[in-house]
């Protein structure tokens, strides 16, 4: 597809403005920028506003009624459970906010616009047969480019919209012509979108299953499901990347989703890791992800499992980098994950860092030999006050070619500085501090000296105690009650048992409370 035929856009503009109030109508037509326009909003007893695609415009000096917002009600579809209408044969959606008796006092009337060739940029990938699922903030275009997948996909195969808010086909019983020839069922409720999934495959024989917001434990079940009967599968769901996605409990499954395993001494030893890691639970439901960070520019995971398997690792496999420049040219790059500031800049999202399980690091063969460590973003005299307190030889190093150890700080740690991306890929052993204090050092030395066999440190004493129970809580036994401690230690141990995704509570009074760990 050229430039030229790229973003042909139809949008029933003049629909959506009959139904607003006239002098709010006859405003919107004395601003113009008719392509620019996002959404009206209509607040009882505020000025109505319009948004653009570079900010608002206050559209009147008084403010809105109580007539106004009726006179909108009354001329579009009905309000279905998730307080949304539209107009028929459109693609508008008007949103409605209630008070708590029902009645409504606010309303967004968003413009849908049907934008032909938005998938060009991966219309290979669409028509590969590969299941994909779409990620992106709000208002970026996930829907936009559904429809157009279902309209290009249905020239040559079965498609199956399951329209739950009427986002993708219209409002209406007849869909609108931007899905071309593909088939759409309407939800009756936000709730029920799973079983109307598992009834289009049941009943319809598609090929094809496109679908918009998943945001349920129940939907991504029945994509799981689907994906299972070989049916293509094209989706959105809730988040920006794929570190948010599988940072969500409810929907991390969509990608495979994240299970603790413990590990023995000596294979914790030789990979160089904690005992307790994140591994992916099962195969992905989908085949491939994309993060939408742009309207023009788009990152590509191929492989979602060698994806989400690198980022548990420490150590991600590049993405595919695609946009679109100036003169509608697609350009096609290879995106090096540690290089994470241009995705932090709001191109990307913000970027979250995984759950760690531990701090990661492995104990010298010799635990009483000299370790060479380089502190990042660590008061250095505080480490060697620890270090001589708890009487092991410790080397500050400055740079990473010294260093058998690197030590930083939780804040530093999340936002992956390349220091630590070149320690974690040459197999350095990381350290993660949750604070900058002595009592926080002693606890990494002693770990990398490998003291947990002292038997005048409770500290040690207690993570060993806490580490006995998660195994015991991991093999079947219901619960196990630890040992009285005091509220630092119990914090740890409570730490230890959610990187395990086992619960924990504190139970006792002082000084007698102590954390019983059990599975939910």
């Amino acid at each position: 597809m050229d430039a030229r035929s790229y973003n042909h856009i139809t949008d029933d503009l003049d629909a959506l403005l009959s139904v607003l109030p006239e002098d709010i109508r006859i405003a919107l037509q004395r601003v113009g920028r008719r392509d620019e326009l996002l959404e009206v909003i209509l607040d009882l007893g505020r000025v109505p506003t319009a948004r653009y695609t570079d900010g608002e415009v206050v559209l009147r000096d008084s403010e809105v009624t109580r007539d106004e917002i009726h006179y909108v009600v009354e001329r579009v579809g009905e309000f279905d459970a998730d307080n949304r209408a539209g107009i028929a044969r459109t693609l508008h959606r008007i949103a409605a906010i209630r008070n708590r008796k029902g009645a409504i006092v606010g309303i967004t009337c968003r413009v849908g616009r049907a934008v032909y060739g938005t998938i060009a940029i991966i219309q290979d990938i669409i028509e590969s047969g590969k299941s994909i699922l779409l990620l992106g903030r709000p208002g970026v275009g996930k829907t936009t480019m559904l429809r157009e997948a279902a309209r290009v996909l249905a020239e040559k195969k079965r498609v199956i919209i399951v329209d739950t808010s009427n986002e993708i086909g219209g409002d209406g019983d007849i869909p609108h012509p931007a899905v071309g020839r593909a088939r759409r069922m309407q939800v009756e409720m936000p709730s029920l979108q799973h079983e109307v999934m598992i009834e289009a495959v049941e009943n319809h024989n598609p090929e094809v299953i496109i679908i918009d917001e998943i945001g349920r434990e129940l939907e991504a079940l029945a994509a799981r499901t689907i994906a299972e009967r070989g049916v293509q599968l094209i989706a959105t769901a809730h988040g920006n990347t794929l570190d948010n996605l599988l940072l969500n409990p409810t929907l991390s499954d969509l990608v495979g989703g994240i299970e603790s395993v413990t590990l023995s001494d000596e294979e914790a030893r030789r990979r160089r890791t904690q005992k307790t890691i994140l591994e992916r639970r099962a195969p992905p439901t989908f085949d491939v992800l994309i993060e939408i960070q742009d309207r023009q520019r788009l990152l590509i995971h191929h492989s979602v499992a060698e994806s989400v398997d690198g980022l548990l690792r420490g150590r991600p496999v590049p993405a595919e980098l695609r946009y679109r420049d100036a003169a509608g040219e697609i350009h096609v790059e290879q995106f090096a994950p540690q290089s994470i500031e241009e995705r932090e800049s709001g191109r990307g999202g913000e970027v979250a860092p995984l759950p760690a399980a531990a701090p990661t690091f492995a104990p010298p063969a010799e635990p009483h030999d000299p370790v060479r460590i380089l502190p990042y973003g660590i008061a250095r005299n505080r480490l060697m006050r620890a270090s001589k307190r708890m009487h092991v030889p410790v080397v500050l190093v400055d740079n990473l070619g010294q260093a058998e150890v690197l030590v930083t700080t939780k804040g530093f740690y999340r936002k992956r500085p390349r220091l630590v991306a070149d320690a974690e890929r040459r197999g350095l052993p990381v350290y993660v501090l949750r604070a900058n204090t002595v009592a926080q050092m002693e606890a990494c030395l002693s770990d990398v000296f490998d003291l947990e066999h002292a038997p005048t440190d409770p500290l040690q004493q207690a993570l060993r105690e806490a580490e006995e129970a998660i195994r015991q809580v991991l093999n079947g036994v219901p619960e196990v009650l630890l040992s009285p401690q005091n509220a630092y230690i119990r914090r740890r141990q409570h730490q230890m048992a959610q990187a395990a995704n086992l619960t924990s509570r504190s139970q006792g009074k002082e000084p007698n409370r102590r954390v019983l760990i059990y599975r939910e």
